[in-house]
């Protein structure tokens, strides 16, 4: 499956986008616009890398927190090393154990996505970005022929942005 999204700037030029599709024949059910007064992103499904890089994190950290605990308690218990000697013999391995989830946690967050979170990536944050600022977008999805064909009628009202993408799941 392909998608090719076209940002416009107002709903005029999105209305006229959509007309033209339909002029050139394109079946309207494969298009769509987003924006004010149309579909929202949430409905149209483009999703939010924020929400899915705080899933992410979250997942991994369910797993890696206890097994950094368990990892630092065992690693502090092999070695014997009395780092934290005024917690006492267990409460040093208790201590290791809290530090080796801490790394868990730290792991999860870089690993999970929590950079993404911090940085942001993709191209969907630009959309909904453009979107909040009063944007619009035609989303022609479809196969590779149709998007072509899309292309050179979109191309054709000079769009703000005009990009097309692959599915890689579809595949």
């Amino acid at each position: 499956m392909n998608y090719l999204v076209a940002v416009l700037s107002d709903r005029i030029q999105a209305e006229a986008a959509y007309s033209a599709l339909e002029d050139a024949g394109l079946p309207l059910d494969k298009v769509a616009i987003l924006g004010k007064g149309y579909k929202s992103a949430d409905e149209y499904g483009l999703i939010d890398p924020n929400e899915q890089a705080l899933k992410q994190t979250k997942l991994m950290a369910v797993w890696l927190v206890p097994f950094g605990f368990f990892a630092g308690f065992t690693f502090s218990l092999i070695t014997g090393l009395n780092t934290f000697a005024w917690a006492g013999e267990w409460g040093d391995h208790a201590i290791g154990g809290l530090l080796g989830a801490a790394s868990g946690a730290l792991g999860s967050f870089i690993v999970g996505g929590g950079v993404g979170l911090v940085v942001g990536g993709g191209d969907a944050l630009p959309y909904r970005n453009r979107l909040n600022a009063g944007k619009y977008l035609v989303v022609v999805k479809g196969s590779e022929t149709l998007t072509r064909q899309a292309t050179s009628v979109l191309r054709s009202l000079e769009p703000e942005n005009l990009q097309g993408y692959a599915d890689p799941m579809s595949t």
